[in-house]
């Protein structure tokens, strides 16, 4: 098996989802687990019956105290390095289900200084900009605008620093060394950032003078950072936060994740029509080398990226989904129509989506946080 890495910073190689569960002590999404939480919710979430959203920390308690009558807040967010692309999305469609389906309030942080801390080439005032597209990204996928607050935060520095000081008094050096495999080259601003992102796991509950349950659903290249918070947090009173897993969509070239700055094999959101042909045309399938053999034998869609990206994101119909992956095996389509038909559904998603942009210009401050 080839060797994989998963860290906040990178993913690497071919990623066993096995492994990572033990490796990270999470547990996989049971069938009961999921049916409760489709039970609850009124109807189920593609995503989570496909396996996308694979794992859970403490999902169940989660669900014991909304069933006693406690309403839980979803917390995500997104680290601005470039252009949003496709795969940013899992985690905002994932919020944006639970908001619809529990009247959840969405909070979401965008952390501008951390980008800039960990990577040389960011710049404060690029990170800035970038964070303020982002938020314009996420508002236009259709959140409640009563019921959800962005924050970039550099904007929103005040009341992140006072509480992150709290969080810092418990956390060590030594603890997130381990964590992060930290250097002493490591600059001490990216040391303290985990402190940062473990706030808004307990701003609900500091908002509403109680204890409020907070779900966090987020790549699982992220968690290291929440293990850190879900150990921090009982030490000032607040709930450990609930955590929802998901996989990575992968890249056209089949890497095990979307890269903002592999822009050969990624789809941005800002993409145009034809950028979007061009990328999906050259995309990895699991078709044979040749149209005659490919209708003799059939292809393989678990090494097929188009694929992928149906079950992802652009076929949440489970029958019509499972009729694409099966004229990929039984080699009744070629890959110039696959690949045709997935282009023809990302340019019109994302035609909707630079609409619903566009109705947001002057109209940001209904969503962001300030202080």
């Amino acid at each position: 098996m080839e060797e994989f890495s998963v860290t906040p910073y990178e993913v690497e190689g071919s990623v066993d989802y096995d492994k990572l569960i033990a490796k990270f002590g999470v547990e996989r999404i049971s069938e009961a687990l999921r049916k409760r939480l489709e039970k609850l919710a009124g109807s189920s979430n593609f995503m989570i019956d496909r396996g996308i959203f694979f794992a859970d920390r403490d999902l169940g308690w989660l669900l014991d105290r909304y069933e006693a009558g406690e309403k839980f807040y979803v917390y995500t967010g997104i680290a601005p390095s470039g252009r949003m692309t496709l795969g940013h999305l899992v985690p905002f469609l994932m919020a944006k289900w639970l908001q619809e389906k529990f009247g959840a309030k969405v909070i979401i942080e965008i952390p501008d200084e951390e980008k800039a801390l960990a990577r040389s080439g960011v710049e404060f005032d690029d990170a800035h900009r970038l964070a303020y597209e982002d938020a314009m990204d996420i508002a236009a996928l259709g959140f409640d605008e009563k019921n959800t607050k962005l924050f970039i935060n550099t904007d929103y520095a005040k009341t992140l620093y006072t509480n992150a000081v709290r969080i810092a008094k418990h956390i060590t050096f030594s603890m997130v060394k381990d964590a992060f495999g930290f250097r002493n080259e490591t600059n001490v601003g990216t040391i303290f950032y985990t402190s940062m992102q473990a706030v808004p796991a307990m701003l609900g509950s500091l908002e509403r003078g109680r204890n409020v349950p907070c779900l966090i659903p987020l790549g699982i290249d992220q968690d290291v950072h929440f293990r850190i918070a879900r150990d921090v947090l009982p030490k000032l009173g607040y709930y450990k936060p609930a955590i929802l897993h998901s996989k990575f969509l992968p890249g056209l070239d089949g890497r095990p994740k979307m890269s903002s700055s592999d822009p050969k094999n990624t789809i941005y959101l800002s993409d145009n029509e034809e950028a979007v042909r061009k990328k999906v045309n050259m995309a990895i399938t699991g078709q044979q080398s040749t149209a005659e053999l490919q209708k003799k034998l059939g292809g393989d869609p678990e090494k097929c990226a188009v694929c992928k990206y149906y079950t992802f994101l652009f076929e949440p119909d489970d029958a019509k989904l499972e009729r694409i992956l099966e004229m990929e095996r039984d080699g009744s389509i070629l890959a110039g129509e696959h690949k045709k038909d997935l282009a023809k559904r990302i340019n019109e998603f994302l035609s909707d989506h630079v609409s619903k942009k566009k109705r947001l210009e002057g109209k940001m401050d209904r969503f962001m946080l300030v202080d």
